[in-house]
């Protein structure tokens, strides 16, 4: 097994609590107020009140002890965050049969939902610790289950990944990326180029077959499991849509924050499809093509992410992002590397200068 690549930072921080700067948190002291409203059965301790985690968007969470353990609160500010979704998803990923929060209580006019708490450590923290492959193998092979059972879920009331949508995702990449973080605008020729790209990539990922995609299945989102399981808890899908079903496989095995070099991308490659062909989804039957429909699935994803972390550095001020972008890169000239059609997006990269991303060695 390839051993994971632990170069890459810490998580996003979490969110200070009480004051920043100054600043009363109001958002925090609505919180403590409904925490004190609901029924005194949670055994709810809001001493106990703390940071989290938070993420790209706008919420961000808390955890507090309770009488029967610890539980997990979701901040998500009405106007900016919606809970509805994630309740929704929720919902479709349980029946599934899919280790997910339960939802103990809501209230969505403030946007606060008090959850189960699933476990304090994810796959991310966990591999950072330098587990033996024995134990990487075991995670990723309970995800990959998770995953063909996430795949076998309804998509009632999910929106579409349509060419629109497809496209406008694609746009980030020479907007974000190429332009604003690199300075590197493109020429008529190149942008011809990249567009004809962003037309095979959109044909090919439209062509699939259509199943729940949770976007981000990917370490961060992915809870340990607790002794004597296997099923790691998912976290993270209220932006699930129907859409590619080699979608989640790419961002599993294409991690955007932590790097697992070809090989073993291969083996959980071809470890998710002996597993999804038993379980009866309809993917190709010759490896050979899926392998191809991954792939594809892939770099449109991690394009779309370069547009993405860049984004987030220098319209949100999140450096933090910037530290993944060479490992992204690198799952980029992977597959374009490897198809012909796709040589005029080497040339753009190769002709991007020489900078620093925020990294260190």
């Amino acid at each position: 097994m390839s051993a994971p690549n632990t170069s890459a930072s810490a998580q996003p921080a979490a969110p200070h609590s009480g004051t920043s700067a100054g600043t009363p948190d109001l958002r925090l002291d609505a919180l403590g107020k409904w925490l004190a409203s609901l029924p005194p059965t949670h055994g709810l301790k809001p001493e106990t009140l703390r940071p989290a985690s938070s993420d790209a968007s706008f919420r961000r969470y808390f955890r507090i002890d309770a009488a029967a353990g610890t539980r997990v609160i979701m901040d998500a500010p009405p106007g900016k965050e919606d809970c509805k979704p994630f309740i929704h998803v929720a919902g479709l990923l349980r029946d599934a049969g899919l280790s997910v929060p339960e939802i103990l209580e809501q209230d969505l006019a403030q946007g606060f939902l008090l959850l189960s708490d699933l476990g304090a450590q994810n796959f991310y923290s966990r591999l950072h610790e330098s587990p033996p492959d024995s134990e990487i193998q075991q995670m990723y092979v309970g995800a990959l289950d998770a995953l063909v059972r996430m795949q076998q879920s309804a998509i009632t009331g999910l929106a579409h990944y349509d060419h629109a949508s497809l496209a406008a995702e694609l746009t980030l990449f020479p907007d974000w990326y190429l332009d604003r973080h690199h300075g590197k605008p493109l020429d008529a020729k190149q942008r011809a180029d990249l567009d004809k790209i962003f037309g095979l990539l959109i044909e090919n990922n439209l062509a699939q077959p259509v199943v729940l995609v949770h976007r981000d299945f990917h370490s961060p989102n992915l809870m340990v499991p607790p002794v004597g399981s296997t099923a790691p808890g998912v976290l993270d899908f209220q932006d699930a849509v129907a859409g590619p079903i080699t979608y989640d496989l790419a961002s599993l095995v294409t991690d955007a924050r932590f790097t697992w070099y070809e090989p073993q991308q291969i083996d959980w490659a071809i470890r998710y499809w002996e597993m999804a062909r038993r379980a009866g989804l309809p993917v190709p039957a010759d490896f050979a093509d899926f392998h191809r429909d991954y792939e594809w699935m892939g770099l449109q994803r991690n394009l779309r992410i370069l547009g993405v972390f860049a984004r987030l550095n220098h319209r949100d001020g999140k450096a933090v992002y910037l530290t993944h972008m060479p490992r992204v890169n690198a799952y980029v000239r992977q597959v374009a590397g490897r198809y012909g059609v796709f040589k005029p997006l080497l040339r753009i990269l190769d002709s991007l200068e020489d900078v620093q991303e925020g990294y260190s060695f």
